[in-house]
């Protein structure tokens, strides 16, 4: 039996610490954590620290040598990059182009189309696979399946009212304070990914109005879009940053039914609960505990596996993580977010 891929996790912040190292931990019989890098010696440390009790191999790794170590080490299949937006894409091309798979956050991936599409134009390319995406999240592969429950589409409707204040780990995070959109876009994209995987096909217009109210956030903290779809039905989207009544929803309306995803918790657990109303004024329940990014990572490693053993063929990725769903999810926002610019005005979403 072949010895399970090595992968390094290049970032070492609160989201590795916090779910990344767990996330890993709990599939460490399918990959092997061999380093952890970050800019510093001692962040990096910090995060080995942790990581050692699921991983007794992990080492540090930090700054540019560092980084050059993790490119040069023809063992390291694989590379998870977790860092600010602003600093990931670059990072994950330079990996990229050392032939390394790479699997990366979504919010500054629309960028590096067309960087990536130079570096990796041949059979056998490295994978780019994108992160966080709601995509393998089971309530929206299940909401999905329920679609054609429902009849003929009539509405969408998607409601975030968000909890991003001062108890928030993610708060005072500097990166996402200095970028155009802000929260509404390092939170949004996520949310834009459950939307786009329930209808199954694309927006193609949106309309949004953007305001700026709690001070205590950059701007702007709130968002309401209509949007339209390809097959013709509309929708729309409105985000609250921060409320002191979270509630995140997303509803399809059917001719004959609908179906709703809420985010909430039962037995401890947090997931979605996916509910199915239909005709006849019965409605079924099924709540999904979060496990996405388990989904991903797993089939990250997978498609490691598979792209070794079919070296040079050409091995496409899951579908679900492909580096292009990222930048359909991000032009959708990015396009709210220049209508708000312009008070209101119909702009069409970029098409990739």
């Amino acid at each position: 039996m072949a010895s399970p891929p090595e992968i390094a996790v290049v970032g070492a912040g609160i989201f590795v610490k916090t779910q990344y190292i767990p996330r890993l931990a709990e599939i460490s019989h399918l990959l092997t954590l061999k380093y952890i890098w970050s800019r510093t010696q001692e962040s990096s440390r910090a995060a080995v620290e942790i990581a050692k009790q699921h991983f007794p191999g992990v080492e540090c790794k930090w700054g540019e040598q560092g980084l050059n170590d993790i490119i040069q080490d023809a063992s390291l299949l694989g590379v998870a990059v977790v860092l600010a937006g602003q600093a990931q894409v670059d990072i994950s091309l330079k990996l990229l182009k050392g032939g390394k798979h790479v699997i990366q956050g979504t919010t500054e991936i629309e960028t590096a189309l067309a960087n990536y599409n130079s570096i990796c134009t041949h059979p056998g390319q490295p994978i780019w696979a994108v992160a966080e995406n709601y995509r393998f999240e089971p309530a929206f592969v299940e909401s999905k399946k329920l679609l054609a429950e429902i009849g003929d589409m009539m509405n969408v409707q998607v409601l975030i009212e968000g909890s991003m204040n001062s108890s928030n780990p993610y708060f005072s995070s500097s990166w996402r304070r200095n970028f155009e959109g802000g929260f509404i876009l390092d939170m949004g994209v996520h949310y834009i990914a459950g939307l786009r995987m329930m209808v199954g096909c694309e927006v193609t217009t949106v309309s949004a109005i953007t305001s700026h109210v709690d001070t205590s956030l950059p701007p702007p903290d709130i968002i309401s879009s209509n949007f339209k779809l390809e097959n013709g039905c509309s929708g729309a989207f409105v985000m609250v940053v921060n409320s002191n009544s979270p509630k995140i929803i997303w509803r399809v309306v059917g001719l004959k039914g609908t179906i709703q995803v809420e985010r909430g918790k039962q037995d401890g657990k947090h997931g979605y609960l996916v509910t199915l109303y239909g005709a006849d004024g019965q409605c079924k329940s099924t709540f999904y505990s979060f496990c996405g990014v388990n989904e991903e990572l797993k089939a990250f490693v997978h498609d490691i596996k598979q792209a070794t053993n079919k070296k040079g063929s050409g091995y496409e990725a899951e579908p679900r993580s492909s580096y292009v769903e990222g930048a359909r999810d991000v032009a959708v926002l990015e396009a709210m977010l220049e209508s708000g610019s312009k008070g209101g005005a119909l702009v069409q979403v970029k098409k990739f």
